[in-house]
This record gives structure tokens, C-alpha cells and sequence, in this order.
């Protein structure tokens, strides 16, 4: 039966018992399994702990902000000490500040119990920053499973370079091993296997290109179209031959309307093969979407009274 599993859940809207003060919200799951009560206390003031909730346990989630809500929920699963932890974007309706200290949290509790957590997100900073092996879906179906370094620097499909981080994905043709043209240029790459003259699409990363002068070797020339202050760098979107790349650069004296040279070293160009995903994605014209729908979730605090 699913209440004699040792699964431990989160939910993204936290479902918490809004009656209940934040230490019976803890303790729940304990007492269901019939843990002795001095246990249950020393579970509860443990976990209250790590979570920095000790001052909050005699409150009812109605009286908590959304961080500490979240901290609640959280807590609720570590008391269990589960082997395995089921988390549903738990994290989506946290501001960012939040979320950063939240994430942080949550890897204390992997480092300190070494459960197995399955944690779904549509973030890609959370899925990079947090685990040890990615899983891609996309309708359901896996796309790719991998390091988070394998996913980021070695993408199977144009879905998976275009969710996994910002990606320049443009159409080539893979000349021979190691040599790959696009936009009218011949690039040297680290790639090989590929059918001579194969088509094929090449994956830049925005922060693997170097602007320099225009006519530079194995560089692209483009006009800068967009300058964008993003506080670390600047994202800056260039036109070659109508196709839209990325930029992410320190460099701060370049202006819309520039004329740019784009240099590309070797290892910084992946080759994929062609996929029901090739040209779906990579040209910045305009921007992907798959960040929209990344929560839609609300929490009715009024349906909660109300059932209380």
C-alpha cells in the first residue's frame, strides 16, 4: 500500500495541513507509523534544525511566508528519513533568492542521509547545480540520461542542447572527420564518425564565442542586433545571413548596429545528427519558450480556511 512505502513526497504547492501547526504538520507521517513520541520530538527538532524552522513550530502555515512553507514541507519528508525522496518542482514558487538557499538545503539533507531523491524540474540551473545524473523528457519520452556535464557539453538533439542551457544550433555539413562548414565558413572540430559531406547541426554555446575583427580566421562576420546588460556579461544577438546567434561576453564597448567578427575554437563546436527536433531550435530570432510553463500552480490560502 502506498502508506507502508518508504517514499518520502514534496509536493510543488507544499500540502500542508493548513489546522495543523507547523511541528504536527512535521511529525504527520510519524505518527501514522505509530513512532514513540519522544522520537517523534527528537525527529521534529532535528530536522527544525537543519531547516532553521525552531522559532516556527507552533505556527499554522497560514501565518508562514512562502520560503517557510516550503521549508515545512521539506522538513515533513526528512522526518521520515526515507530512502527515497520524490520532489515536484518544489522549488517553482519560491523567488529567486529563495530558491538559491532552498537548493542548498535540500543538498545538505542528500549529503547528510544519502537518500535517492528524484527531483522533477523545468529549471536547468537547478537540474545542472543539484545532481549527479540528468534525465531530459520531452513527451514523455527520455531524450537523453548523463552527467550534468555530458548533457550540457555533449547534447544528443537540438532539444536537449536548446533546454540545457542557451545553445546557437545551426544547420552544417560535416566535410570530413574533424572539418564542419556553416554560414559559409570551414571550422575545424573534435567531432568524427560522420558520412562525408553528411548534413548534420552544430551546437556553440553563447559564451564559446570570442568577438574579434572582421575577416578574422575561422570566424563569422554578422551585424549586432541586440545588446542586453545581464549583470555577469552582456548577451548580445548578432545577424549572419539572417540567422540570429548569442553572445554572452564581458566585453562592454560593443553597440547595436556593430559589424562583428565571431571566432570559434575547435572545442567549442559539438556536432549532432539530425533529428524530428532540427530546426525547431538555435536561432535566436526569437526565443524559445520552454521556461513559460514552468509553474502555473497557485496556493489558495482562502480554500484553505475555509476547509479548516
Amino acid at each position: 500500500e502506498p502508506k507502508d512505502r518508504d517514499i518520502a513526497m514534496v509536493f510543488q504547492n507544499y500540502a500542508l495541513y493548513p489546522h495543523m501547526t507547523v511541528y504536527d504538520n512535521m511529525a504527520f507521517g510519524l505518527k501514522l507509523r505509530k513512532v514513540p513520541k519522544d522520537e517523534i520530538k527528537a525527529k521534529v527538532e532535528e530536522a527544525a534544525r537543519i531547516l532553521d524552522l525552531e522559532k516556527l513550530l507552533d505556527r499554522k502555515p497560514k501565518a508562514l511566508s512562502g520560503g517557510q512553507r516550503q521549508r515545512v514541507a521539506l522538513a515533513r519528508a526528512v522526518v521520515k528519513r526515507s530512502d527515497y525522496f520524490l520532489l515536484d518542482e518544489p522549488l517553482s514558487n519560491l523567488d529567486a533568492q529563495l530558491r538559491m538557499k532552498a537548493r542548498k538545503e535540500l543538498v545538505k539533507i542528500h549529503e547528510m542521509y544519502h537518500p535517492t531523491m528524484v527531483y522533477v524540474t523545468h529549471d536547468q540551473e537547478e537540474a545542472l547545480s543539484m545532481s549527479d545524473t540528468v534525465v531530459v523528457m520531452d513527451k514523455g519520452k527520455i531524450q537523453q540520461i548523463g552527467t550534468p556535464e555530458d548533457i550540457y557539453n555533449e547534447p544528443v538533439n537540438a532539444f536537449v542542447a536548446d533546454f540545457i542551457g542557451e545553445s546557437n544550433i545551426v544547420d552544417a555539413i560535416m566535410l570530413d572527420d574533424y572539418l564542419v562548414t556553416f554560414g559559409g565558413v570551414k571550422f575545424k572540430c573534435l567531432d568524427s564518425g560522420f558520412e562525408k559531406n553528411e548534413f548534420v547541426e552544430a551546437v556553440v554555446r553563447p559564451e564559446d564565442i570570442v568577438i574579434t575583427e572582421v575577416g578574422a580566421q575561422a570566424s563569422l562576420t554578422g551585424t549586432i542586433t541586440s545588446v542586453t546588460f545581464k549583470g555577469v556579461h552582456f548577451e548580445i544577438l548578432v545577424d549572419v545571413g539572417g540567422f540570429i546567434w548569442m553572445i554572452q561576453t564581458t566585453q562592454e564597448h560593443h553597440k547595436v548596429g556593430e559589424t562583428i567578427g565571431m571566432y570559434i575554437e575547435p572545442d567549442a563546436i559539438h556536432i549532432m545528427k539530425r533529428s524530428e527536433y532540427s530546426g525547431e531550435f538555435g536561432d535566436y530570432s526569437s526565443f524559445s519558450d520552454e521556461m513559460d510553463h514552468i509553474s502555473d500552480a497557485s496556493y489558495n490560502w482562502e480554500e484553505e480556511e475555509n476547509e479548516d
